[in-house]
């Protein structure tokens, strides 16, 4: 078999607990990153801002949750590196698009070649609103790509059912489905949201494919530190 000119080379560092993900480039290859995650790079690499997709897809992704923008990045002329940093401690996993679909939390896009195509799918009251976000992002083409996670990211190969709290899924394959469903016992009227996380509710998946799961949920530490947040004391006066 060939070699694929298009193959992105990469290094994944200081993984599970605080990931960085190193890029080398071919001369003139090009890499799309979440705006505002680069760390650094060289000199001669350069960088400009694009909607992919076009404009509706741009907002498309706004509203789920993404940056409107994604940084385009070229090693102009030379081989360059490019360091990367997700938003959050955690890991960063790398996944080859080979003509599926790949879907991510909303939060979780790092990087991906410029021939995968981003795009945010609604997923309404069926969706994941565990206050993780009403909706997910659809990978497609053929590439790489890479997501991230708040914790570690533990790979789950599903054949058959298999059940997931929704606070804890990065990313899934499309071969698998899914149905978001209550937890056994409780009803809506006792679902925390918000601040409290999204206790009670569970994604169910079935068929066969592999499902990235992350060891840590984000609003465990958000209610830990609520506690001892400032709070002002100043009084109005009468």
């Amino acid at each position: 078999m060939g070699k694929n000119m298009n193959e992105i080379v990469y290094e994944i560092q200081h993984s599970p607990a605080y990931a960085s993900l190193i890029i080398n480039l071919k001369p003139n290859q090009k890499i799309l990153v979440e705006a505002g995650a680069m760390a650094a790079m060289d000199s001669w690499i350069k960088m400009k801002s694009k909607v992919q997709g076009g404009l509706l897809k741009g907002l498309g992704r706004m509203v789920g949750g993404e940056s409107l923008f994604i940084s385009e990045f070229v090693a102009e002329g030379k081989a360059g590196q490019i360091y990367i940093s997700p938003g959050v401690p955690g890991d960063v996993q790398h996944y080859s698009l080979q003509g599926n679909a790949l879907l991510i939390q909303s939060s979780g896009f790092v990087a991906c070649s410029p021939t995968v195509e981003i795009d945010s799918k609604f997923q309404g009251f069926k969706g994941f609103f565990s206050g993780e976000s009403l909706f997910l992002l659809r990978a497609t083409g053929q590439g790489d790509i890479w997501f991230s996670s708040y914790g570690g990211i533990i790979e789950i190969p599903v054949d058959g059912d298999y059940v997931v709290d929704t606070g804890y899924i990065v990313a899934f394959e499309d071969s698998l489905t899914y149905h978001v469903e209550m937890l056994g016992g409780l009803s809506f009227r006792g679902l925390k949201t918000g601040i409290l996380g999204g206790e009670g509710l569970v994604c169910r998946f079935r068929g066969k494919g592999r499902l990235w799961v992350q060891s840590r949920l984000i609003y465990g530490l958000v209610n830990f530190l609520n506690p001892f947040r400032p709070v002002s004391t100043s009084k109005k006066d009468d």
